[in-house]
């Protein structure tokens, strides 16, 4: 594999770890704008953990998750009394107040950036998102994502039902921002130096967009949209200048015919059922 193609497959992995992230608080129906504020707790943690405590990177990475999924909780009460709009506009505020914290924090640099001295090779960013969208996918197949759905359909009947809204919301948000958090920690120690710059709100909406044109019903979904947005602007590159405007006129089109989203539960059954009829025909010929 060039490097060409392994530098495209890291591109990839971060955005499926971030469009992850989103996922979740969006099962439940909470719009999180602030995600690129928790990657920058986790890098910012685990690059510091590394360079001045000693601490390996294995220890390092979900510490930084964990850091990340903390700050989630501890503000997950009064940012989750919000709905709609405003959920979007105080998660909005608060990646901007995480990024300028950093943006003046001296000890990591500031305004300059912070050099990482350990690096985490491909493999581990490679093993790290399988490890990830395993986790999800396991995670889709309990009753706490199914728990997370009917929130997100209807809030007031959820709670009638004897669902604790709040806390489900709540464990969505830090689980999401856990996950963030360790792709951040991943990214600073991959690129071998971060900056507060990097981690703004046009990363956020960026990532909110992976996961809803890939599409928010099914697990597979945010996997989708983050490749259809790392590969498909290199498969463009034949267009040069234009491949942008391309890739932008493609996404519109495809929103207007296909709203909601490349994957839908209705096609996962279909193409369960597809490959159940292939096996079920080579069984027979052989």
């Amino acid at each position: 594999m060039s490097g060409y193609q392994t530098g495209v497959l890291i591109i990839l992995c971060f955005n499926i770890m971030a469009a992850y992230a989103v996922y979740l608080p969006l099962v439940a129906g909470q719009l999180n704008l602030g995600i690129a504020g928790f990657m920058a707790v986790g890098a910012y943690t685990a690059a510091y953990l590394t360079n001045e405590m000693g601490w390996s990177l294995a220890a390092a990475l979900p510490t930084g998750g964990i850091a990340a999924g903390g700050l989630a909780l501890a503000v997950a009460v009064p940012i989750l009394r919000t709905h709609g709009i405003y959920l979007a506009l105080a998660t909005f505020a608060l990646g901007q107040v995480i990024s300028a914290v950093f943006l003046n924090l001296d000890v990591v640099g500031g305004a300059a950036g912070y050099p990482v001295a350990t690096f985490a090779p491909p493999a581990s960013v490679f093993m790290t998102t399988l490890a990830i969208v395993l986790f999800v996918i396991a995670l889709s197949q309990t009753r706490f994502t199914l728990y997370l759905t009917a929130i997100k359909n209807d809030r007031l009947v959820a709670d009638l039902l004897g669902l604790n809204v709040r806390a489900l919301q709540v464990g969505a948000f830090t689980v999401g921002a856990g996950i963030a958090g360790i792709g951040g920690g991943l990214y600073a120690h991959h690129f071998s130096f971060i900056e507060a710059q990097h981690f703004s709100v046009g990363l956020s909406i960026y990532t909110v967009l992976y996961v809803l044109l890939g599409g928010t019903q099914t697990v597979w979904g945010p996997l989708a949209g983050a490749v259809f947005f790392s590969l498909a602007p290199e498969l463009l590159r034949a267009g040069e200048s234009w491949r942008y405007v391309l890739f932008a006129a493609l996404i519109v089109a495809f929103m207007a015919v296909r709203p909601q989203g490349l994957i839908t539960p209705s096609a996962v059954r279909g193409l369960a059922r597809a490959i159940g009829r292939r096996v079920a025909a080579l069984q027979v010929h052989s």
